[in-house]
């Protein structure tokens, strides 16, 4: 059974209220809306509160929703999103110095600067993107 669904009949059983739920975990209602119909999933203090306000184990409430395991890996995995933003931060550089150095071969600077700084733009907006992902 998936995490959704799970949490929706254990909420039930329980006879809480999805307000109930919210104020107790400390969310509001739309987030565990959000989490019992799969748009989202919950970060694991969520699980975690969950699980002890449920009174059923991470076990029971994880197990067989591949998906949302994957999602707390991921969430979760911070050797992972440092080395995405390493290899940004990298590529970023080796970008524009490889631009710069190009610069000097080109004939036509005006076209080509406006090239770089376009590339720049978008780089640095990735780079901002894994930034902004990571907190």
């Amino acid at each position: 059974m998936e995490i959704g669904k799970k949490l929706k009949s254990t909420r039930l059983q329980k006879g809480f209220t999805q307000e109930a739920v919210a104020e107790k975990i400390q969310v509001s209602r739309q987030t565990i809306s959000n989490w019992e119909n799969e748009k989202s999933y919950p970060d694991i203090v969520s699980v975690v509160n969950l699980s002890n306000l449920y009174e059923i184990s991470l076990d029971e409430l994880l197990k067989e929703d591949k998906r949302m395991l994957e999602h707390l890996e991921e969430s979760t995995n911070m050797v992972k999103s440092n080395k995405r933003l390493v290899v940004a931060v990298i590529i970023n550089i080796v970008l524009l110095l490889a631009l710069v150095l190009l610069s000097s071969i080109v004939p036509n600077k005006v076209v080509f600067l406006v090239v770089v700084f376009v590339l720049a733009i978008i780089s640095f907006s990735l780079l901002l993107y894994q930034i902004i992902k990571r907190l």
